[in-house]
């Protein structure tokens, strides 16, 4: 197993209560665990049991993923009115498949509701997809945090040329992910550094971001590289509106090619 260090990079207001409950556990399925961080923002407010937020909010989730035609790993969906309307986003990595996306977000959303039971608003990172709710909008805003990072506690051995090669690779990366339609913003590759240490790389948005702000969102997440996991051979940059990871082993399968999304109607 890639030992890993996790650790929370989260911008907080003071006497916030660690910026709403911030923590790191491990889901343990039978095939696999997971490594998974979680954000339960009490600033944003509170709900009791058996309100009318409550309903809304786990009838959301308990539908979010129904609709089978959405097969590109993206659902954001809203349910109910005024104070009491809940947001919802969630977002599959871009090689994850329309069922393994569907019951990663069913998992999330069991773990979040029961680490969050009262917060009106609340992310969870797993390794192949993120959920998200809140009753303030969210489609479409660029956000950075909550965020955490990763990373492998093994160093490059050249890092000089390990950070060039990756730097590289993640503006490539960055370009072409942020350049997709609004089902999909994700790009993976990989390419050679020094002593034919191959670089895997990933990176996504949201795909109601607009192309600059995803692209404004990845540069953001790569720039922390240097300091969270400079010369680390491993890393990943997870935030609300997009996220980032390096390896120096592949970890996602080829994406599946959509057909280009249909022109809007005038």
């Amino acid at each position: 197993m890639i030992p890993t260090i996790m650790a929370g990079v989260v911008s907080c207001k003071q006497n916030s209560f660690v910026c709403g409950l911030l923590f790191l556990f491990m889901i343990t399925s039978q095939a696999s665990a997971q490594n998974s961080f979680v954000s339960c923002d009490n600033n944003k407010g509170n709900y009791t049991a058996d309100s009318t937020y409550h309903t809304n909010l786990n009838t959301l989730l308990s539908t979010l993923t129904s609709n089978t035609q959405i097969d590109y790993g993206f659902y954001n969906f809203s349910y109910g009115q005024n104070s009491d309307k809940v947001n919802a986003i969630g977002l599959c990595r871009g090689d994850v498949e329309p069922d393994e996306c569907r019951s990663c977000l069913n998992d999330a959303r069991h773990n979040l509701t029961q680490l969050c039971p009262n917060q009106k608003e609340a992310i969870l990172y797993h390794e192949k997809c993120m959920l998200r709710y809140s009753n303030r909008s969210i489609f479409g805003l660029l956000e950075i945090n909550p965020s955490y990072y990763m990373f492998n506690i093994n160093n490059a051995t050249d890092v000089y040329r390990f950070n060039q090669v990756l730097s590289n690779l993640m503006r490539i990366l960055t370009g072409v992910a942020a350049s997709g339609d609004s089902r999909r913003k994700y790009a993976a590759g990989n390419t050679v550094a020094s002593n034919n240490q191959t670089i895997y790389g990933a990176v996504q948005c949201t795909p109601d971001l607009t192309q600059q702000d995803c692209y404004l969102c990845l540069v953001g997440a790569i720039a922390e590289i240097p300091t969270c996991c400079g010369g680390k051979i491993g890393a990943r940059v997870g935030r609300p509106s997009c996220n980032i990871r390096y390896e120096n082993y592949s970890f996602y399968q080829e994406p599946t090619v959509y057909a280009p999304a249909p022109a809007p109607s005038l």
